[in-house]
């Protein structure tokens, strides 16, 4: 399943892995990458997961090269519609833990 996820995460993280979001993230070992990220970023990484079952189920994917892709191929899409909305890129948000330092 990790696989699949990272798939994703190098979609939308324009060719990042989990480990390298984990390391720019400076968390710590078992720390989750998903209860790091501020609220757009959250938002933005659910959306790409919901996306991507229905997706997977609709056009009835079978074989994991192709799961990997199409959890890529999502993950591309809902960066482009942040790119075409004018917001930041994920890899540009702060950690939860940095906004919180900043108060």
């Amino acid at each position: 399943m990790a696989e699949f996820h990272n798939a994703g995460y190098k979609g939308l993280y324009n060719g990042e892995t989990a480990d390298d979001i984990f390391k720019r993230k400076q968390l710590r070992y078992r720390e989750d990458i998903l209860d790091n990220m501020n609220e757009d970023e959250l938002v933005a990484n659910l959306f790409r997961i919901n996306q991507t079952k229905p997706k997977l189920l609709r056009d009835n994917v079978q074989g994991e090269n192709n799961f990997q892709n199409v959890h890529y191929e999502v993950g591309k899409k809902v960066r482009k519609a942040i790119v075409d909305i004018g917001g930041i890129m994920p890899e540009e948000m702060q950690t939860i833990k940095k906004e919180f330092e900043r108060t």
